[in-house]
């Protein structure tokens, strides 16, 4: 004698409404924490205009010059006057340092900044310009 069951048994579903919503929510959580991580140790300069080709992935020491002429080594204000001692501290294996002056700032002062970093160790200067496109 066969009995039958009191209950049928069914098949599980996965929904995907739900599963849509998480994904959302972990995308805006990882751009969020990804935007959070952006170092901004420049100082905030208006770049000349220029073509060349793009830089190589490993970032050299980065010496910035704002149109007051206030001067950064590695992210940490320096005076015009000490450029080669944190340039010397800073400096890594490759010997190349990026220049990133403001359009506006004074050309006695990045002239000055740029032989100091060069009597400091520096191999080569790079000019950072906006690409023109």
């Amino acid at each position: 004698m066969k009995l039958k069951r009191a209950r049928r048994s069914r098949r599980g579903r996965i929904e995907i409404i739900p599963m849509i919503d998480v994904m959302f929510f972990l995308l805006a959580t990882y751009l969020l924490a990804s935007l959070s991580m952006q170092r901004l140790d420049a100082l905030p300069i208006a770049l000349p205009d220029g073509k060349t080709a793009p830089l190589p992935s490993a970032a050299p020491l980065t010496l910035s010059i704002d149109r007051q002429d206030h001067i950064e080594v590695g992210g940490h204000a320096v005076a015009l006057a000490d450029v080669g001692n944190a340039v010397r501290q800073q400096l890594h294996d490759d010997r190349k340092v990026i220049v990133a002056a403001d359009d506006k700032a004074t050309q006695g002062t990045v002239t000055r900044a740029m032989l100091a970093a060069q009597n400091a160790g520096a191999r080569a200067l790079l000019i950072v310009i906006r690409h023109e496109g």
